[in-house]
């Protein structure tokens, strides 16, 4: 296998980085969802070759990308889809709401289960719909559905925004859960949109399975929203798809496309194209790197920050910390933000009721994940004393 260097990351100062540009120089930045890896040398050989051309003009996914996606859901997770079944987006964001604004009306009910990343609890308000908030429960091991009260709200619901992976607490939906959210969602006859754009990161062996997978009743109430973005560290080059295998719910989701999506981003047509057929080996080199990541911040917090409550994820570079613990004067992230100069994401974005938590990226270097540990220990420290 090739090596690849994950310890070593790019200085992202000064690029127009989101995540590096929102605070001053002092602060290290662990908030936003995009790793500081180097992006895989094929992806960005596939780009230099693209550029030999010097037309950029609106782009359409080519029957290659189309191929390539169904022979890796295929080889991955054992799901058959057709290349016709696949909707090119800039964004899994414009799909959840093109889902919303395809099939429900205003005062219709959406079930989210919380905590839940901001643009999915923001997404029911832009259409008049109610949001019905299911909470996921927290056990010795970490945060898990409540699967009564979860089927119940499904049936109640008309649509599910399903986050699975689960961000931000890194919960993978077992077959067993997804079973009984399929059964709950042909019941009451509810749209299932699952966001699914961790799903190429899961730790320890455990599989990701696609809801849509399970068989065709479910997947013909079922739009899946997925995109190399996250795992292949590309977000900013605004390429994802839809897979939706049912004929009717692909036109309806299609024509809720004015207004909201345009063309999709020829070089990120590129590089999905390339991550998916020549990146496979960087993937697993990544998700490697990325448990021991994990691994390590659970050892540290043990050690430095016995305070802090914090179940490893099951995926993803998304660390749940919760630190009601701690009797802090401020927010967790307002202290940790002042006084270790460390830029969190606050966790009443994910939800009321999560104030007492922050959200920590540790798709990062080794390094700065020691780092990070020691800038909030040392504040703790100087704040007790």
């Amino acid at each position: 296998m090739p090596q690849y260097d994950f310890d070593t990351a790019p200085d992202r100062r000064d690029t127009g980085s989101t995540k590096w540009s929102r605070y001053p120089a002092d602060v290290l930045p662990m908030w936003i969802a995009d790793t500081d890896f180097a992006v895989a040398p094929e992806i960005v050989a596939a780009l230099r070759r693209r550029l030999d051309h010097p037309v950029f003009g609106y782009a359409v996914a080519q029957a290659a990308l189309r191929e390539q996606i169904v022979l890796d859901l295929a080889t991955r997770f054992r799901w058959q889809i057709k290349p016709g079944d696949i909707v090119f987006l800039p964004g899994v964001e414009a799909g959840f709401n093109m889902a919303l604004k395809a099939r429900l009306k205003p005062g219709d009910k959406v079930l989210i289960q919380t905590p839940m990343y901001r643009p999915i609890l923001d997404a029911p308000g832009h259409w008049g719909l109610e949001s019905l908030l299911v909470p996921l429960v927290r056990g010795e091991q970490g945060y898990v559905p409540d699967r009564a009260t979860l089927a119940d709200g499904v049936r109640q619901a008309h649509a599910f925004l399903l986050s699975n992976p689960h961000n931000p607490t890194g919960y993978v939906y077992t077959r067993d859960d997804l079973d009984g959210i399929a059964a709950a969602a042909e019941a009451g006859d509810t749209l299932i949109i699952s966001d699914e754009i961790h799903c190429d990161l899961v730790f320890d062996g455990r599989p990701h399975v696609p809801i849509a997978s399970l068989g065709p009743e479910i997947a013909k109430r079922t739009i899946t929203l997925m995109s190399a973005s996250k795992t292949y560290n590309i977000p900013g080059l605004k390429t994802a798809f839809a897979v939706i295998t049912d004929p009717a719910l692909r036109n309806a989701f299609n024509g809720a496309r004015s207004g909201l999506v345009d063309s999709v981003n020829l070089m990120g047509l590129e590089a999905t194209l390339a991550a998916y057929r020549d990146a496979g080996a960087w993937r697993v080199a990544l998700l490697d790197y990325l448990q021991a990541n994990r691994d390590h911040l659970d050892l540290e917090l043990r050690r430095l920050l016995p305070g802090i409550c914090y179940h490893p994820p099951q995926a993803s570079f998304l660390a749940w910390l919760d630190c009601s613990a701690l009797d802090l004067p401020t927010s967790p992230q307002a202290f940790f933000l002042e006084r270790a100069m460390l830029g969190l994401y606050a966790g009443e974005v994910f939800g009321a009721g999560y104030g007492s938590f922050v959200r920590l990226n540790f798709g990062c270097t080794r390094a700065v994940l020691t780092n990070a540990v020691e800038r909030m220990a040392e504040a703790l420290s100087r704040h007790a004393g």
